[in-house]
């Protein structure tokens, strides 16, 4: 879908960039689960042993970019050529400003690549089903790249 998107000029919106809440960086390997409606309607997502592996990696990446993992998240979403805008969920004033600082985060390949390695393209983070198809659009790194004038890599 998304290079039809591309050829066309059409929009696409991302929906649940921060993975049902898994990439706000509250959701952790250690520690006990918050008491949240996610935990209560989906405990085999929240609590993933891979997806919780996956946030472990994330946290430092994002710290050693100076970035939040909610801002590297959002970031990494809106990377994506096709990708036009995501579709946030922000609770209360303090969480909608968070998400609004992050808008003109850009991520470097250097960090995009590591995001790839630890999440490789394809993988969805607290999967509620898994994908049996993993599109070009996904599985390609040019194809899921801007160039600084908006372009396709």
């Amino acid at each position: 879908m998304l290079p039809t998107c591309q050829r066309y000029g059409m929009g696409a919106m991302a929906w649940s960039p921060l993975a049902k809440g898994m990439l706000t960086g509250k959701y952790r390997k250690r520690g006990e689960q918050p008491d949240s409606l996610r935990v209560k309607y989906f405990p085999k997502a929240m609590s993933d042993e891979a997806s919780l592996d996956a946030v472990e990696q994330l946290i430092p990446l994002a710290e050693n970019a100076g970035l939040s993992l909610t801002h590297m998240a959002m970031a990494f979403v809106v990377t994506h050529p096709a990708i036009t805008s995501a579709i946030i969920g922000p609770r209360t004033p303090k969480q909608l400003d968070d998400l609004l600082a992050g808008a003109e985060v850009h991520l470097s390949d250097e960090i995009l690549d590591r995001i790839d390695e630890i999440v490789p393209p394809g993988v969805d983070v607290a999967p509620l089903e898994g994908a049996a198809y993993v599109p070009p659009a996904i599985a390609q790194t040019s194809l899921r790249r801007k160039t600084k004038t908006g372009e396709l890599a």
